[in-house]
């Protein structure tokens, strides 16, 4: 038999996602079972918010192994879970974080519009108008209006710092990442950073503008990172406390 040949048998394409549900802790969590053809061993992680679990396994890896593997880490699975935040639904009468600062969500469907962020006596409020059922989705598009005018002035001023331009700016609700640069220099944003404070904005801005230099983090990233941002390190910080909560508010 040809080497050739014995090369290409070897160079196994994996397959696609598995998705199915996994029952911990009483709940029901999709679960998402990745191949990953350098992966030595399967590794398990809890979405942000407790939003679902994802396995990452060696190519070909039998199916009752990964259950076996799910099966002793269920203690740890529960102990995590239980460790996490709440998943508010937003709705009348509970208070969200716009750049930092609580703010009680107020409906008052007879008035017609959109949201508003308002302060009466002393009490920052977001004031959502029309029919109740499309109060989450309006706070939503509210923080993405937002996020789409900060960010936007920031990059245009990180960008001009370290002499790239953007090819586009992109607005998600991702569970995984906070943002994000591709190669041919697309930025992309969670809208929900909109609910921390504007420093931990302005560094996940300069984090990724400083990718677009450095497609890595390495020394030289986290050093542009830090002339962009001095503030990095309490940043980070702040995401790694604080991030897991703001991803845990459901929005519909």
């Amino acid at each position: 038999m040809p080497s050739s040949f014995l090369k290409t048998a070897r160079l196994r394409t994996s397959a696609p996602p598995v998705e199915r549900t996994h029952r911990v802790a009483g709940r029901e969590l999709p679960l998402r079972i990745v191949e990953n053809a350098r992966a030595r061993r399967m590794t398990l992680r809890i979405a942000p918010g407790g939003a679902g679990l994802r396995v990452t396994v060696p190519p070909g890896l039998p199916a009752r192994e990964i259950d076996h593997f799910l099966s002793r880490h269920e203690g740890w699975l529960e102990e995590r879970l239980r460790k996490l935040p709440e998943r508010p639904l937003v709705r009348h009468g509970i208070k969200i974080p716009l750049r930092g600062v609580p703010h009680l969500i107020v409906h008052e469907p007879a008035l017609r519009g959109t949201v508003e962020a308002v302060t009466r006596d002393g009490q920052p409020l977001l004031v959502v108008r029309g029919a109740r059922v499309h109060l989450p989705r309006r706070v939503a598009e509210f923080l993405k209006r937002e996020a789409k005018r900060d960010i936007e002035m920031l990059v245009a001023r990180h960008t001009a710092s370290v002499g790239r331009r953007a090819k586009a700016i992109r607005y998600k609700d991702t569970t995984s990442r906070w943002g994000s640069c591709t190669s041919d220099g697309t930025l992309s944003f969670s809208w929900r950073i909109m609910m921390a404070p504007p420093a931990v904005i302005n560094y996940l801005v300069a984090h990724e503008v400083a990718h677009l230099k450095e497609m890595n983090h390495g020394p030289r990233f986290w050093k542009l990172c830090k002339e962009l941002c001095p503030d990095t390190e309490r940043c980070k910080d702040w995401l790694k406390r604080n991030g897991s909560a703001l991803q845990a508010i459901q929005f519909g």
